[in-house]
C-alpha cells in the first residue's frame, strides 16, 4: 500500500503543475495527455484493488504488488520530470523551442513505458486476489472471471479494445489524442513563433531562427532538402568548446551546449539524406535539430542534441577484475529494449546503421530513477560520407576489433571484394547481428571474442560465436542466439525483438527473485510465441508495430499464448506421468509375486525412478503456479489410473489350453480363491472354462507353480508381441530365465 500511496503523491504533484497549463507555450497538449492517462491508470488500479483485495490482508497477501507498483512509481516520476522540463522558464525560450519542436517523448517514451508495464500491475493484483479473502465462493467467482478474461475469443485487436480498452488504458477517446496532441502542440508552437517574429524586441538573428523553425515544422516544399545559411548559427553566440574526433564537435550556441556534426562536400548529392535526418524524431535516437550550410567553405553543419558519455567509455571506465557485469538483469533488458526500439524506428524509415556498437550508443542517467539510463543511438544516416569514428573518439578509448560487430555475410563480402567496402554493412539483418553482440557484452560483462587472434574473422564466418557465462538466463541466451544466427533469414526483425523484450521485462518485474535457478526458465519459449504472433497478426498488416496503442494487445496475446502453453505442457506431463505410473503399476503386479527372486539392484532402480517422477511432479507444479493459467474445475493429477480395457466376448477359432497341469494344487489363504487358483482380485477378473484368459495381466501362482501369460493373436498365431485384439495363453514361468 505504501507504493500505491507514493504513486498518488506523484500524481498530486502533476495535477498541481498542470493548474498553470495556460502558461505552457511548448508541448502543453502532450503534458495534459500525460496527466490524463496517469489519472486513468491510478483510477483503474484503485478499482482493481477494491474488487480483488482486502485491506486487512495488505501485510500478508499483497507482496506480489510491491515490485510492479514500485516500477510504476518510477514511470510516474519520469513523466513528472518531462512536464517540469516543458514548463521550466529558467532556460532560454529559443533553446527550448529548438530542443522540443519535434519532441514526441510524451507518447513514444512515457506513455509507451506505461502501457508496456501496466499489464504487470494488473496481473499482480489478480495473483494477489487469488488468495485474498476467506470466502471460498467469492474466491471461486474471481477465478472463473479470470478464466473468462484470458479466453481466445478476445484474440482480436478491435474486440480487445472494445472489451478491455479502459482497463488497459487504451479507450478510444485516449488513443485519438496520441497523434492529435502532438499536431496541436506543433501548431501552437508555430503560432508562438509568429508572435515572436512580430514582437518589437526580437533581434534579427532570432527573426531568422523563427523563420527556420516555422518552415521546418510546417515542412514546406521550400524547406525540403535545403539548409539555412551559416550566418544564423554564427550570429547566436556560437563557439566551439572542444573537438570530439571525426566529424563531431561540442559547441555552445544560444547559451546552451549542443553537439555539431560537420563535413565538407557537395550538398546537393546528400540533400535527401540530410532532409531525412532532420525529420526523424524518436526518444531512442540522437536528434538532428537543424542544419546549416557555408557556401564559401562548402561545409555542412548539423546541430544535434547534447550527449554525455557513450556506452564504450562507460564500459571501459567501470570494467574491473572483480566487477565484470556492470548492470542488473532488469537494466540490461531495459537498455536492449531501448536499442531495439531505436533501430525499429530507423528500419521503418529504411535507414540501416551498419556500425551498431558501444561507441555509437549514448547513455544519460535518469534523474528520477537511480541506476537507470536513457539511451540514444548515434552514427546513423549519411552512408556515403559516414566516418570511421564517432563522437568522443580518442586513442585511449574503448576500441576492440571493429569486425566483432560485423555480421558474417558482411565480412564474407569484404573478403570477396578485397576492400573494406561498407555498402554491404547496411542491411536490416546485419544490424540485428550487431545487436546480438551488444546484448552478449551487457549480459556477460566482456567484449565478444575477447582474447581471440587474427583468425577471428574466419572463425566468425565459419559459425563460431562467443560463450555465455553459466549465470546468463536461458531465455535471453536463446534470443541472442536467434539474433546472431549464421543465416540472416533466421534472424528476427527489431519489431519482433521489441515485443519479446517487453514481455521478458514484465516477467522480470513480476518475479524479482529471477536470480534463483528455478526462475531462469519462463513457462513459454518467447521466440516461439513471437513466431506465432507475427504469423497471425503482423504478416497480413493487421497491426502497426510502431503504434503504442497496440502494445496492450500484444502483451495480452503473449499472455494467452503462455497460458495455452501452460495447459498444454501440464496435460502432456500428466499424460506422461500417468502412462509411466500405469506401466509401473503393471510391473509392480509382477514384482509382488516375484519379490522373493528380485535382486536388490532392481529395487534400487525403482526407487530412483520414483525420485525422478517426484522431481517431474515438482516441475508440473511450477508450470501451474498461477491459478488463471488453468481452468478452475481442473482437478489434481491422478498418477496411477490403470487404462480401461475392452473385454471381448468373441470365442476364437483356435483354443489354447494350459500347457502344464498340476493335480496337487493348494490354494493359499486368500479372500478370493477360484478352482484352486490363487489370484489377486485386481489381477484376474475372469477365467474362461476353456482356459482362455481375456484379461491382460502378467502372472499368477498355483500351489506349486507360477504361470505367466503369453499374448496370442488368433489371426496370426503369433505370441511374440501381443497387442490389441490378441488373447493370452498360460505358460509355466521360469524364475531363472
Amino acid at each position: 500500500m505504501e507504493e500505491f500511496r507514493q504513486i498518488g503523491e506523484v500524481l498530486g504533484s502533476l495535477r498541481a503543475l498542470i493548474v498553470l497549463q495556460d502558461e505552457f507555450q511548448i508541448n502543453r497538449r502532450q503534458c495534459c495527455l500525460l496527466l490524463d492517462i496517469f489519472c486513468l491508470a491510478f483510477d483503474v488500479i484503485a478499482e482493481e484493488i477494491r474488487l480483488n483485495l482486502k485491506l486487512e490482508e495488505k501485510n500478508t497477501k499483497w507482496s506480489s504488488l510491491e515490485n510492479p507498483l514500485r516500477e510504476l512509481q518510477k514511470i510516474f516520476k519520469e513523466g513528472e520530470s518531462y512536464v517540469r522540463q516543458c514548463m521550466d522558464k529558467r532556460s532560454d525560450w529559443w533553446v527550448k523551442a529548438i530542443n522540443l519542436h519535434q519532441n514526441k517523448d510524451s507518447v513514444d517514451h512515457h506513455i509507451h513505458n506505461l502501457l508496456s508495464h501496466f499489464p504487470a500491475v494488473l496481473e499482480a493484483i489478480e495473483m494477489a486476489g487469488e488468495i485474498a479473502g476467506l470466502n471460498r465462493d467469492e474466491m471461486q467467482r474471481r477465478r472463473v472471471m479470470l478464466v473468462r478474461k484470458y479466453d481466445v475469443e478476445w484474440m482480436d485487436p478491435k474486440l480487445f479494445q472494445f472489451r478491455f480498452g479502459r482497463q488497459y488504458l487504451i479507450p478510444r477517446e485516449i488513443c485519438s489524442r496520441f497523434e492529435s496532441a502532438w499536431r496541436e502542440d506543433r501548431w501552437n508552437l508555430v503560432e508562438a513563433l509568429r508572435e515572436k517574429k512580430c514582437s518589437e524586441s526580437v533581434t534579427k538573428n532570432q527573426d531568422l531562427l523563427a523563420g527556420l523553425l516555422i518552415r521546418k515544422i510546417i515542412g514546406s516544399e521550400a524547406y525540403n532538402g535545403k539548409l539555412f545559411p551559416s550566418s544564423i548559427l554564427y550570429g547566436g553566440d556560437y563557439q566551439v568548446r572542444r573537438r570530439l574526433g571525426g566529424q563531431y564537435k561540442e559547441i555552445q550556441w544560444l547559451g546552451e551546449n549542443f553537439l555539431m556534426r560537420n563535413f565538407f562536400g557537395d550538398v546537393e548529392s546528400s540533400s535527401f539524406e540530410i532532409s531525412t535526418l532532420l525529420s526523424l524524431t524518436h526518444p531512442n535516437i540522437l536528434q538532428h535539430l537543424c542544419g546549416f550550410h557555408d557556401e564559401d567553405k562548402k561545409e555542412v553543419m548539423l546541430v544535434l542534441e547534447s550527449v554525455n558519455k557513450d556506452l564504450g567509455c562507460y564500459l571501459k571506465e567501470n570494467y574491473g577484475s572483480r566487477r565484470r557485469i556492470l548492470f542488473s538483469l532488469h537494466v540490461v533488458v531495459d537498455l536492449m529494449l531501448q536499442i531495439a526500439r531505436g533501430m525499429e524506428y530507423l528500419h521503418s524509415k529504411k535507414i540501416y546503421h551498419g556500425q551498431l556498437n558501444p561507441n555509437n550508443i549514448y547513455l544519460r542517467a535518469k534523474n528520477s530513477t537511480e541506476g537507470c539510463f536513457h539511451l540514444k543511438i548515434s552514427g546513423y544516416g549519411l552512408s556515403n560520407i559516414k566516418p570511421l569514428s564517432s563522437p568522443n573518439s580518442s586513442p585511449r578509448r574503448y576500441e576492440p576489433n571493429p569486425t566483432i560487430w560485423y555480421a558474417p555475410e558482411v565480412m564474407l563480402e569484404q573478403e570477396k571484394l578485397f576492400i573494406g567496402s561498407s555498402v554491404s554493412k547496411y542491411s536490416e539483418k546485419a544490424d540485428v547481428y550487431s545487436f546480438a553482440m551488444l546484448f552478449f557484452e551487457l549480459l556477460s560483462g566482456k567484449p565478444p571474442f575477447e582474447g581471440h587472434g587474427e583468425k577471428m574473422s574466419r572463425s566468425i564466418i565459419e559459425g563460431e560465436r562467443p560463450l555465455f557465462p553459466c549465470t546468463a538466463p536461458k531465455y535471453l541466451v536463446n534470443l541472442t542466439k536467434r539474433c546472431w544466427h549464421t543465416d540472416p533469414n533466421q534472424r528476427p526483425s527489431f519489431s519482433s525483438i521489441c515485443r519479446i523484450l517487453r514481455y521478458i521485462k514484465k516477467f522480470i518485474v513480476m518475479n524479482p527473485d529471477y536470480d534463483h535457478p528455478e526462475m531462469q526458465c519462463p513457462i513459454a519459449d518467447y521466440c516461439e510465441t513471437e513466431s506465432w504472433f507475427a504469423k497471425k497478426f503482423t504478416a497480413n498488416g493487421t497491426l502497426n508495430p510502431l503504434s503504442v496503442t497496440q502494445i496492450p494487445f500484444q502483451m495480452f496475446a503473449y499472455r494467452l499464448a503462455e497460458k495455452d502453453r501452460t495447459i498444454m505442457n501440464t496435460e502432456d506431463k500428466n499424460g506422461e506421468l500417468t502412462a509411466e505410473r500405469t506401466s509401473t503399476c503393471r510391473d509392480d503386479n509382477v514384482s509382488i509375486i516375484e519379490e522373493p527372486f528380485a535382486g536388490t539392484s532392481d529395487r534400487t532402480s525403482a526407487g530412483s525412478d520414483a525420485k525422478s517422477r517426484g522431481s517431474d511432479t515438482k516441475s508440473v507444479y511450477w508450470d501451474v503456479r498461477s491459478v488463471y493459467s488453468e481452468i478452475p474445475e481442473r482437478k489434481s493429477i491422478q498418477l496411477c489410473t490403470p487404462p480401461k480395457r475392452q473385454i471381448s466376448t468373441k470365442i476364437p477359432e483356435k483354443k489354447i489350453v494350459v500347457t502344464k497341469k498340476n493335480s496337487n494344487v493348494k490354494a493359499k489363504k486368500s479372500p478370493v480363491a477360484t478352482n484352486g487358483l490363487y489370484t489377486r482380485p485386481s489381477t484376474l477378473n475372469r477365467v474362461h472354462s476353456t482356459g482362455i484368459i481375456r484379461e491382460n495381466r502378467s502372472a499368477f501362482v498355483t500351489g506349486s507353480s507360477t504361470y505367466r501369460f503369453l499374448h496370442q493373436n488368433p489371426a496370426t498365431n503369433d505370441s511374440s508381441g501381443g497387442g490389441n485384439g490378441s488373447y493370452l495363453r498360460l505358460a509355466p514361468f521360469n524364475h531363472h530365465s
